[in-house]
């Protein structure tokens, strides 16, 4: 047993096993063998980078009035978070696709996102909105995939729990940055200059820390043999390519895309919408409740089921949009920190969900690459959410803005109830009497 085998200070033997639905496995080396070091320290190393990037999108909202107050153009900025999350969600995807391959580790990825996204809130303290949007996007998208497959790679046993922590500290890590930069408006841009270098060390003190483990490799204290039994494949292995001719990809990416779009809304201009009541405390509420619900969301689906989970998300969702719309309405600070709340609940639960339905439909063995395709609908989301969302809110204002918010999100709740796995029939034949 491996145990023993650690007892005497040996290493475990290695052992190449499949399954009964032709799934590998990689077993008996422990992860001390491999790197000298826990797979928790893995895990870690992974969760902290996500949770200091993360204030890039997050945080933002909560310094639009310091950065107006210094002289920016509120247009100019709303475009420049909109840019900032098309190059984030469109930098993943090719990331993914070497991450997938074993063409790159993940030391040198994360060096080069952390020095682009140091770079990018650097070059916002000094009033380049453009270094925000090109480098820093671009740099948030390559740690947020390099974290989420490292971590996925560690824990094959448990991928969906372990991937909702690391993505979760990418919202809630934002909620003292958040408070910090709504009571002290006028300090926006110190602190922007300030942060950037602590960014970059911290990073860069993760990447030291990560690697891979070797390809299909498996935690030798987890029997694969009953973890198989108790977790169904799907109907195949599907490559990226193969996934996206399937009609279930194109329903979930364009479920994420309403789903986004509405929470990437929320996280632009709740500042502005909760501005006359209680705007911190509002912007707390979401950024903490939205990385909450992605740790949530995973152990809830395991017992409804991951579609029908995201159709209750989404709805939460909407309902959050319902109750800012109340609350901005009628200038009522309770009704705005209630739609605070819900609508970051359910805008942060359903990221892990497409992830793990990712792997449901199309495979575990491509699953990081299938995902970054699915994800990458986040780039759409970002012009519709806050670019064009910017304009309805003052064209048309709150309340037309937050209706078509609320349509939005229970148009992916529908969207998610259409979605099927491909290969398995839609009902099942009754049986004969």
């Amino acid at each position: 047993m491996p145990e023993q085998w650690a007892m005497i200070g040996l290493h475990t033997p290695k052992l190449e096993a499949r399954d009964h639905h032709g799934r590998r496995y990689r077993i008996g080396e422990r992860p001390h063998e491999l790197t000298g070091l826990p797979r928790a320290a893995m895990l870690w190393a992974c969760w902290l980078p996500m949770l200091l990037v993360g204030t890039m999108q997050y945080a933002f909202g909560a310094a639009i009035p310091g950065l107006l107050a210094a002289g920016h153009d509120l247009a100019n900025l709303c475009w420049t978070l909109a840019a900032w999350t098309v190059l984030q969600a469109g930098a993943g995807l090719p990331c993914a696709h070497l991450r997938q391959h074993d063409r790159k580790g993940p030391k040198s990825l994360l060096v080069i996102g952390g020095t682009l996204c140091a770079a990018g809130v650097l070059s916002l303290a000094h009033g380049m909105t453009a270094g925000y949007a090109v480098l820093g996007g671009t740099g948030a998208g390559l740690v947020y995939a390099v974290c989420a497959s490292t971590t996925e790679k560690w824990f094959p046993d448990n991928a969906a729990a372990r991937v909702g922590l690391v993505t979760g500290a990418f919202a809630y890590g934002s909620t003292p940055f958040v408070v910090a930069l709504t009571l002290a408006p006028e300090h926006v841009e110190t602190g922007l200059a300030a942060f950037s270098p602590a960014l970059l060390i911290a990073v860069a003190g993760c990447a030291l820390v990560v690697s891979d483990p070797p390809r299909d490799w498996w935690p030798a204290h987890v029997d694969h043999r009953q973890w198989a039994r108790s977790n169904p494949p799907a109907a195949r292995e599907f490559s990226a390519a193969e996934a996206v001719r399937t009609p279930a990809l194109p329903v979930l990416a364009a479920c994420l895309f309403c789903a986004a779009a509405v929470s990437l809304f929320d996280a632009a201009f709740l500042a502005l919408l909760a501005a006359p009541v209680s705007p911190v405390a509002a912007i707390a509420l979401f950024v903490a409740t939205n990385g909450a619900g992605r740790a949530v969301a995973l152990p809830v689906a395991t017992r409804l089921g991951r579609r029908r989970t995201l159709r209750w998300v989404m709805t939460i969702q909407a309902a959050g949009q319902v109750l800012l719309l109340i609350g901005v309405d009628n200038a009522s600070a309770g009704w705005v920190l209630a739609g605070a709340t819900v609508a970051g609940a359910g805008g942060g639960a359903f990221y892990p969900l497409f992830a793990a339905l990712a792997r449901e439909c199309f495979g575990q063995r491509r699953s990081i690459e299938v995902h970054g395709v699915v994800y990458s609908a986040k780039a759409i989301s970002g012009v519709v959410g806050i670019g064009l969302g910017w304009t309805a809110l003052f064209a048309w204002g709150a309340p037309v803005a937050l209706t078509l918010a609320a349509v939005l999100s229970l148009g992916s709740a529908v969207l998610a109830g259409l979605v099927q796995r491909p290969g398995f029939p839609k009902t099942l034949p009754s049986a004969a009497p």
